[in-house]
Order: structure tokens, then sequence, then C-alpha cells
């Protein structure tokens, strides 16, 4: 009786302290939560594009391609920034991880922007935004446990992500979805 006692003071013990790293895990994984904020990187200029400037407005980030399909895009990129001003900031992220599509430097890219389709908006270095060398932006904006609302695989260019005023996840779009939209602007409205 005593024996049995003994074993079941030492599972309970054990199943408390099992709930307790629990607990401890899932504070941890909140306290580390990060938000679009938190993410600096390097513009196409070569300045730094900081994402906490941009606190109090949706920001719309797109992987983009100056020799996709979808590479027209970029006019309705610019219409949705410049008519939306007031609350959102589009940022464009050149990346050449779908055909070779984005073959050129941050020089020739921001010159192709801004003369076929007069770009205004921000748009970074060209990034990676799939593999091993994924940007860390785009890995939080593609994990779930990262980003706390879900998943994205990205499967070409001109994927959209849209954030809110606080930096939080809203929603990811596919490349088909153009940026005017009613399922992004309806976000804007």
């Amino acid at each position: 009786m005593k024996k049995l006692f003994i074993l079941m003071l030492s599972a309970g013990a054990f199943l408390q302290s099992c709930t307790n790293q629990k607990k401890e895990i899932a504070q941890d994984k909140t306290q580390t939560m990060k938000t679009v904020y938190d993410f600096k990187v390097e513009g196409i200029d070569g300045k730094e594009i900081n994402f906490s400037d941009f606190k109090g407005k949706k920001i719309l980030i797109v992987n983009t391609a100056s020799e996709c399909g979808f590479t027209p895009q970029y006019a309705d990129l610019e219409k949705v920034s410049k008519e939306y001003s007031d609350k959102l900031v589009v940022v464009g992220f050149p990346a050449n991880n779908f055909g070779g599509q984005e073959p050129g430097t941050n020089a020739e890219i921001g010159a192709f922007c801004e003369k076929n389709y007069g770009v205004t908006f921000p748009l970074a270095a060209k990034v990676s935004v799939k593999g091993d060398d994924t940007a860390p932006i785009f890995k939080y904006l593609t994990d779930k446990d990262l980003n706390g609302v879900k998943n994205t695989t990205i499967m070409w260019n001109f994927t959209k992500f849209l954030v809110d005023e606080n930096g939080k996840l809203i929603d990811s779009f596919i490349s088909t979805t153009k940026p005017t939209s009613d399922s992004i602007t309806k976000y804007l409205k």
C-alpha cells in the first residue's frame, strides 16, 4: 500500500511537471512572437527600410519580378499605393526564385520599375523568398508558428501579404489576385 501511494505521488508530480513545462513553452512562444515591425531590410537604393516606420498603416508586401507574366501588376501596386496612401504602404521585394524572372541587379531593377511602371513605393534589395536562404521577413510571413495566422507556400512571383496597422498578418493572396482586387481592397475601405 505504501509503495502504491509513493508511486501515485511520483506520477502526480511528473504530470504536474509536464503541465508546467507546457505552460512555460506556450508563454515563451508568445513572448517571442514577432510582428512585421521587428524587421529591417535593405532597400533597393542601399538605405534601410524599417517596418516600424509604418506603424498605424496596413502594409502590402509582395515578392516581385521584372520578367514575369504578372509584372504588369507593378502598375496596380502603384495605383493602390497612391489611392490608399493615407492607410497603406506597399513594399516590393524583388526575388529571382521562380523561372529566373528577376536576373537584374538592384540598380537595374529599380530603374526598370521606375521607367516602366512609375513605381514610387519602397522596393527592398533583391532577396530569396523560398529555400534555405529565405529572407527572415518571408520566413515570418509564411510560417504560422511565427506569424500566428497561417502557413503560406509562395508558389510564384507576386504573392501578396497584407499586414494590419499593428504589424500582424491579415492574410496572403496568390499571384493571380490583383492588388486592386476586392479581396485586398476590402481591408482598406
